[in-house]
């Protein structure tokens, strides 16, 4: 880490559980030179890959459907999201994970993906880097019936969609995931359906 604005940082563990949550005390430098104490809070999940798989003849995408705690303890009655296939990098690099988290939650194995971008997912409390691929799929590739790694208790329900619909689902609420936006506003604008 190199800022010169920043110094004296002490990490403090405060929950080691299923991800790691951590306080930060460190010295930060204001524009007029004066120092302050600082804390801050950081919940290391490790880094991630998410895939919009989409096939062109058929303008269809793939997407999941899971429970998600979170989002049921703020509001979202069900707590079930539509997501694009994703998943936590595990010591794996992002494209091989990627085309393991596709096998597992969909039941398609693909070969060739393509990595169009990265992005931190919400800075400001969360470490996590999110790798952002797209991937061609065909009814061929189809060996598994998908729905999460028997170990992981995912549950997941594989859905396909017309492309048009699902950018659909995105203005109605019915999809309200921000990698699964992201990508498919990625789609709509660099015309992979063209």
């Amino acid at each position: 880490m190199k800022n010169k604005y920043i110094k004296n940082i002490k990490k403090e563990v405060l929950s080691n559980n299923w991800y790691t949550l951590n306080k930060f005390t460190f010295d930060y430098q204001k524009d007029d030179g004066s120092w302050e104490t600082q804390q801050r809070e950081a919940y290391d999940r490790g880094n991630g890959a998410a895939i919009l798989l989409y096939n062109v003849e058929q303008r269809t995408v793939v997407l999941t459907r899971q429970f998600r705690m979170p989002t049921f303890v703020n509001g979202n009655d069900d707590g079930m999201m539509i997501e694009v296939c994703a998943g936590l990098l595990d010591g794996d690099n992002p494209e091989d994970c990627i085309k393991k988290e596709v096998e597992e939650e969909t039941g398609y194995k693909v070969d060739h993906v393509k990595k169009v971008f990265e992005s931190y997912m919400s800075p400001g409390s969360v470490t996590e880097i999110l790798h952002f691929f797209i991937g061609r799929y065909e009814p061929h590739m189809k060996i598994g019936k998908g729905g999460g790694a028997d170990d992981e208790t995912e549950n997941i329900e594989v859905l396909e969609y017309a492309f048009k619909d699902a950018l659909k689902m995105v203005s109605t609420g019915e999809i309200i995931d921000a990698k699964t936006i992201m990508l498919l506003q990625y789609a709509a604008l660099m015309k992979v359906f063209s």
